[in-house]
This record gives C-alpha cells, structure tokens and sequence, in this order.
C-alpha cells in the first residue's frame, strides 16, 4: 500500500508539471446586476463598482490582489537578481542639456538614485553649479516632483509646478533664485498648465481650472482660463485675463513672443492635433484677435519678427512645414512658405543664432537640418547612430546649441555645437556598467494586414541563433500622434543581458509618417494599430526570433489599450502580456479623469451609434470570453492616477479572473503613492521594473 501511495505520489507530482503551475486561488469580486443600453444593444457591467477607488469593497479587494501579486513575484529566486542589476546600472549621473537664460545656464542632474532630479545653476559651462531646486527635500520618499518650470527672462525668478503621487494637479510656487527663497503665495487648481513670464519679469500668465466647488464635479476638467499674476501677491488677486465659457471644453495656453511684445493663446480641445491661435499686444486689454481659428490644422509659434510669426504647421502638408504668416493680413494667400514639405516628417523646429534648426524623422529615427531664416539649406548635422533627438537647447541669439542624444544602446549623450566653427563635440557622456558593443540594433520592415509597410526596431545579442526560441519583449504605442524613435532605458539592458529581444515597432496611429499615419490608426480606423501589432508578432516568429510561448507584449496607457486588444484578439500568439496602465472600458473611458479629451481620438460610444460599433467592436473588457487560453498576464495601475483611472486595469482583471479557467496567471499591481508615470520617484520605478522583468523571468522559466 506505500509504494501505491508513493506511485500515486509521483504520478500526481508528473501530472502537475505537464499542466504548468496551479491555478492560482484569486480574491473574491461580488457581481452587480447593471446593463446598459446603447442604441438597442445591452451591455452588462457586473464590475461597475470597482469604478469607486475609495469604497471599502474596493480597498479590499486591491489589497488581496496586491497580496497575491507581491507573493507570486517575490518569491521567484530572479526577483532580487533583477532588482539588484537594476539598481547597479541605474546608479550614474545624468544630466539635463544645459539651458542658457538671461547670462546663467540652467541644468538638472541626478546623482544616480536621487528620487528626483535636481535643478542648478552656473554661471559659465565650466563654474561651480549652484542648486536652485532639490525636489528631494520636499518629500520623504520622493514623490513630490516638478511638474513645470519656467524661469523669467533673466534667469532670477522661477516659477515651478510641484504634484504630489503622480496627480496630474499641480501647485505653483515661485522662487528666487539668487537667495533661493520662495514668494508665500501657492497657484492652485493647475492642471497641463502654461507659465509664460513678461519679458519685465512683473509676472507671468498662465491657465488654471476653476476653484474646487465653483463648478459641478463633472466640470473640474473644464472651464480652463488664463490669469495674470504678480509675483508677491495672493492668488485671489490674479486677474482673468481669457476665458470662454460658451466653449467650455476649449483649453488655452499662454506664451509670450520671443521679442516679448506680444501674448499668444494656443487654443486646444482635449488631444485633438488641431488647434487655434489667438492673440494680443502683450500690455494690451483689448478682446484677442482669432488669427488661426478655422481648427482646420495643428500650428506650433517658433520665432517672430514683429508682426511677422513663424509656425510649423500641418495645414496642406501631413508631414509638415515651416510657413511665415504675417498677422496684420493673416489670410492663407498671403502666407510665406519657408521650408515646404519634405520626404521625412517635421518632428520639432526652433530657432536658434538666427537660423532655423529642424529636427526630421526619417522612418522614425531622427536627423537635423539647419537652414537660415528665408529657408535656404545649409547643413545637416551627422549624428551618431539611429537614434532619437531628445532635446535641443538654444536661443535665436546665441552662437551655440546643445543637444541631447540617445538610442538602444546609446545613454543619453550632451553634445555642444557651434555654428560659428560649424563643429560639434562631446558635451556629457555618460559611463554605464554595460558593454554595449556586444549588442546590435537594427531596423526592419514588415507588412501589415492589410500590406501597409510597417517599420521595426530589433536589438538583440550579436551573433543571436536565431532557432526561435529566444524570449522577446515586443512593445507599440500607436496613437495620439505620438511617435515611437530609438530610445535608452536601463531595465532593457537586464533583458538584454539574460538573452532577451527588444523589438519596438512604429504602429499606425503614431506621428512616425505624418498626419495621416496618425488618422489611419484613429477612430474607426484603430483596428489597423492592432492589425499593425499581431503583424509585428507574426514577423517575429516567422523569422525564428521566437515563438508564441516566448513573445511578451508591453505596452502603457493608450499601449495598455494596444496590448489587452490584441491579448483578446489572438491570445494564441503571445506567451506573456504586460499591460500597463491601460485604457479598457472603451464604452466608459470619457466619463472619468481627463477620458473626455481623448474623444477626438477614440470616439464616443454614448454619443454616436457607429462609433458605439466600433467601439464595442475591440474594448478589450467586453471582448473576454470564457474557454479562452489567455496568456500569463500582469496588469499595472496606481492608485493616484488622475490621467487613466485605476477602474480600466481593475475591471479587467476582475472579468478575466472570473471568465478564464486556466492555469495562466492574471494578476493586477495596484502602486500606492503614484499616478500615471510621470513625477514617479527612482525607487518606485527600480522597484517596478522588477516585478515587471520577473513576471517575464518566471512564466519563461528564465529565473
């Protein structure tokens, strides 16, 4: 009888290894009886209480899936191998570009593992610098952070935006820089706020909501409005200097010309890429003129000689050009072409020693071409490798320009130009515990569905066998004109070592080709951003990369969107998904935080019954089914986060917890004291980073 138990035993313990791991036992989640009915059509939504973040069910419930998702990952042997080679390679300075203003150059720096980058001042490139700014001191664990900036013209004031957890809510401050002393007063009710300084110093302008209570609960994103106001005095004293209550959903971002004689609004509804401008003599007290007010194009102010503005713009031109456009006959006749359309796209242009510096995307990778101010060509600049400009510093007056560079397996590099020798040198580069030499990059092209040429970036260990059977993380945006270019990050370099494939590709719904790559990938057309997605998949297997056991997805917010469609779409073809902070109820998302501005994008389910089609069509919520094999799945949210609110992730995770049966893990990480990404301090990003890489180490049995 023992050995028939030991038999037994052992049969039993073969059996659970063929089937994979147990089922994991998740919290218990009541079901509500709500339906709604949109155009004819009932739509049940049993999870319609988890929208209440702060209900004791609610509370409850995160906290056991919290229980349940630390314990599966923490007690993997990879968990603290991750997070330890993390924590080594993020520890180096880096630094900021450095931005001249008034006679001082600004920069920001971070030590390595500061929570939060610090901002100094120096008076020449080669002075001691002098903090001005330590957001670590504003916050034991660092997460209050600077959400805006500006200094006035002359480098003695700064106004600064804090938010506190990742809130999208911000507070100003202003500081004195010389005697780094703040003023007593606090700008409140700031939210995506501009601060545009008089060229005087007296004060600045900026856009705000209403006050709290002033305005019905579903309004508190609407009604934005542009004040004036003086350094020293309290916020009740501002005065309102715009406001459109007839167009409440219209927000309005001040700037003030580069001569300073005038004050511009560029005016926008939510994402939509159009937008207006209007504007004023800067002393003046007189209505606005409308001067670009049809919304028929996106228009970005570069520079002005008096009443002559440059703008780069889309309008007759999807991939864009720089146009003059006096303002005293504003007209669209009468307009100057400068720099007309091109091949590549016109990703970012300013002015810099009185020459037009354009910075190209070239098959989403970037490229800069320098012309005069009449548009004639004089010089493209050789950058390194395929990578992505991430920031170009410089004024119309000054003779030199910093720029700041990086790709896969290139750190952010500072590179100082000089237009009068025309040359251009190593500014900061940094030194990363990483041989990067082992590694390659490179750019390929796939075919979509329905035979669009989609472009893929793929980096990988040299001399990779490629028997397809490698672990590949493969991660998309597509959407909100938003471009995906070659960039750096640390927690890749872990993938990468442990024998991983990073693949990125450039999906439709992007600004990567223009405009029309974006409106390809938008409204009724966002299947093709899916369709462009399983493509890239497809591609990767077929070139023996990897398979559908060893293919991960990733992707963030409007990418949580991408990577839960495609899950439910073709759950065969992925082996683990990462879904961070994801948009996921499609027929609700405008009904929470800011989810209304994102209506030009997706369309509105309640509002148009087509759209409701659509819509309903690829919502990844109403699109689980049960007898599904859904692949192992991690899901990330915050509980701070005011852009994507927590409900989408957590609605999702419910109904597929309930609907499938399999032994797949489908987990949901709730972050404490954090929003969307933006602000999150060091220790929270390392810290999620390796939960991320160990879910990906432990169903790929890589730990």
């Amino acid at each position: 009888m023992r050995y028939l138990k030991m038999a037994f035993g052992a049969a039993l313990l073969l059996f659970l290894l063929a089937c994979g791991e147990p089922r994991l036992k998740y919290p218990a989640a009541k079901k509500v009886d709500v339906v709604d009915d949109y155009f004819g059509v009932k739509v049940a939504d049993p999870y319609r209480w988890l929208e209440d973040e702060n209900s004791k069910d609610t509370k409850a419930w995160v906290a056991a899936e919290n229980r349940l998702t630390f314990g599966f990952l923490h007690s993997s042997p990879a968990y603290e191998k991750i997070k330890k080679r993390l924590t080594e390679l993020w520890n180096f300075p880096k630094y900021s570009a450095p931005r001249k203003v008034g006679d001082r150059y600004f920069f920001w720096k971070n030590d390595g593992l500061q929570n939060q980058s610090v901002l100094y001042m120096q008076k020449s490139l080669d002075s001691p610098p002098k903090v001005v700014l330590d957001p670590n001191q504003l916050s034991t664990d660092g997460t209050v952070s600077v959400s805006a900036l500006a200094l006035s013209r002359d480098g003695k004031l700064l106004a600064y935006g804090l938010s506190s957890s990742g809130s999208d809510w911000q507070e100003i401050k202003i500081r004195d820089v010389d005697s780094g002393k703040d003023y007593k007063e606090v700008l409140k009710w700031c939210k995506f706020s501009s601060i545009a300084w008089k060229h005087d110093g007296s004060g600045f302008f900026y856009n705000r909501f209403p006050a709290e209570g002033t305005v019905p609960k579903e309004d508190r994103n609407n009604y934005n409005r542009v004040y004036w106001h003086r350094p020293g005095t309290d916020q009740s004293a501002d005065k309102l200097v715009y406001q459109d209550n007839a167009n409440k959903e219209l927000g309005f971002s001040p700037l003030v010309s580069e001569d300073g004689k005038y004050l511009l609004l560029e005016v926008w509804r939510g994402t939509d890429p159009n937008n207006r401008v209007y504007y004023r003599p800067v002393n003046s007290k007189r209505p606005f003129f409308k001067v670009l007010n049809k919304n028929d194009a996106a228009y970005s102010y570069l520079y002005n000689q008096g009443s002559k503005f440059y703008f780069k713009t889309d309008k007759d031109a999807p991939r864009g050009r720089i146009v003059l456009i006096d303002f005293k006959k504003p007209v669209q006749k009468y307009w100057k072409e400068i720099i007309p359309q091109q091949k590549e796209v016109l990703h970012y242009a300013k002015v810099v020693n009185g020459m037009l510096v354009v910075d190209y995307m070239k098959d989403a990778h970037d490229i800069i071409r320098i012309y005069t101010l009449d548009g004639k060509f004089v010089r493209e600049l050789k950058l390194p490798t395929l990578g992505s400009v991430y920031s170009i510093s410089g004024r119309p007056q000054d003779s030199e320009m910093f720029i700041t560079f990086a790709s896969f397996l290139f750190p952010p590099t500072i590179y100082r130009y000089d237009f009068t020798s025309g040359k251009m040198h190593t500014f900061r580069k940094p030194e990363i515990n990483f041989d990067a030499d082992r590694y390659v990059t490179k750019q390929v092209f796939y075919r979509s569905k329905d035979g669009t040429r989609v472009p893929m970036f793929i980096t990988h260990r040299k001399n990779l066998k490629m028997d397809g059977n490698n672990p590949t993380l493969l991660y998309g945006y597509g959407g909100f004109d938003i471009s995906l270019t070659p960039s750096f990050s640390v927690a890749r370099l872990v993938w990468l070592e442990n024998g991983g494939v990073y693949a990125l590709a450039n999906l439709r719904g992007g600004g990567e080709y223009g405009e029309e790559w974006h409106r390809a990938g938008m409204l009724d057309k966002k299947q093709n951003v899916f369709d462009d997605f399983i493509a890239a998949a497809e591609y990767l297997i077929k070139e023996k990369y990897t398979n559908p056991k060893r293919l991960a997805i990733n992707g963030g917010s409007n990418g949580g969107l991408l990577v839960a469609a495609c899950m439910v779409q073709r759950p065969d073809l992925f082996g683990a998904v990462l879904c961070q902070v994801p948009v996921i109820d499609m027929l609700r998302y405008h009904k929470f935080t800011v989810g209304r501005y994102w209506i030009p994008e997706y369309g509105n389910a309640e509002a148009d019954s087509n759209q409701f089609k659509f819509l309903y069509a690829y919502s990844p919520l109403h699109n689980i089914k049960e007898g599904v094999e859904y692949p192992p799945t991690l899901v990330t949210t915050a509980e701070s986060d005011n852009r994507v609110a927590p409900l989408h992730a957590m609605k999702f995770v419910a109904t597929l917890q309930e609907k499938y049966k399999g032994r797949n893990p489908i987990l949901i990480r709730v972050e404490t004291k954090a929003g969307h990404g933006a602000g999150k301090p060091t220790s929270k990003r390392i810290a999620e980073l390796a939960d991320l890489y160990t879910f990906l180490f432990k169903v790929f049995r890589m730990d």
